[in-house]
């Protein structure tokens, strides 16, 4: 009797644990598309995380690393705070820039009990200091398939000027590049710094059709955009008994 009630709960014990196991592995498939008609994004930096981090939070001021990437699209500040690429994060999945129209997709497998939330970011280009973000979005559970918009965000730190002269790193005003080379020159400057100097959902490009004076140096035909600038697919695919 106690042989059979010794095995009864070696099995119980064990397909708790197996059940565990299979509780805390999720994996899922993201999709990115840039939506807009002129606007690029930078490297984008995808990962799954607790629900302590966030790579940037609306209504409070950008960190150090959120500035960096949206004046210049540099990652490794954020990078930094979430871990090199493995199956929670996944860095530069377009290996480049994601052009107009562009779509890319990334697997993850991620420990479902800690890391329960997704956070995406990448630089708007040609802007000053935009850049397209999600803030800790909860992974749905279930099986299936969820659809996202995101909007273009403004980190507040730099004034939306519009003028393109291989500017980049922080506390230096403009824009690095416009990736297709149809950017106009001699722009005098759309406007000064931000009234609002924390991190706002971004007003758009203002732009002119001058391809040699003007306010600006953006066209607006091209590149002037309004929200929402990206779609993202979440798969969530079903477990499979006795795998992670």
């Amino acid at each position: 009797m106690r042989r059979i009630l010794f095995n009864t709960l070696f099995a119980v014990m064990v397909g708790t644990v197996l059940s565990m196991g299979q509780a805390v592995a999720a994996k899922f498939t993201v999709t990115v598309k840039n939506l807009t008609n002129g606007i690029y994004f930078t490297p984008l930096l995808i990962t799954a995380h607790d629900g302590e981090t966030h790579l940037f939070e609306t209504g409070s001021p950008a960190s150090g690393a959120l500035q960096v990437m949206a004046e210049g699209g540099d990652l490794v500040g954020l990078v930094d705070m979430v871990g090199p690429p493995d199956d929670d994060t996944v860095v530069n999945p377009a290996e480049g820039l994601l052009a107009p129209g562009g779509i890319v997709s990334s697997d993850f497998k991620t420990n479902r009990t800690r890391n329960r939330y997704l956070s995406l970011v990448a630089m708007l280009l040609p802007t000053n200091d935009g850049f397209v973000g999600l803030d800790s979005l909860r992974v749905p559970r279930i099986p299936g398939t969820y659809r996202y918009f995101l909007v273009g965000y403004d980190a507040g730190t730099e004034a939306n000027d519009e003028i393109i002269n291989g500017g980049g790193a922080p506390g230096t005003p403009g824009i690095p590049f416009a990736p297709a080379g149809d950017n106009g020159t001699g722009g005098t400057g759309v406007s000064g710094d931000d009234a609002n100097k924390t991190v706002h959902i971004h007003r758009g490009v203002i732009g002119d059709i001058d391809s040699t004076g003007g306010i600006s140096d953006l066209d607006s035909t091209i590149h002037r955009w309004l929200n929402p600038v990206a779609e993202i697919v979440i798969e969530v695919l079903p477990r499979r008994h006795g795998r992670g």
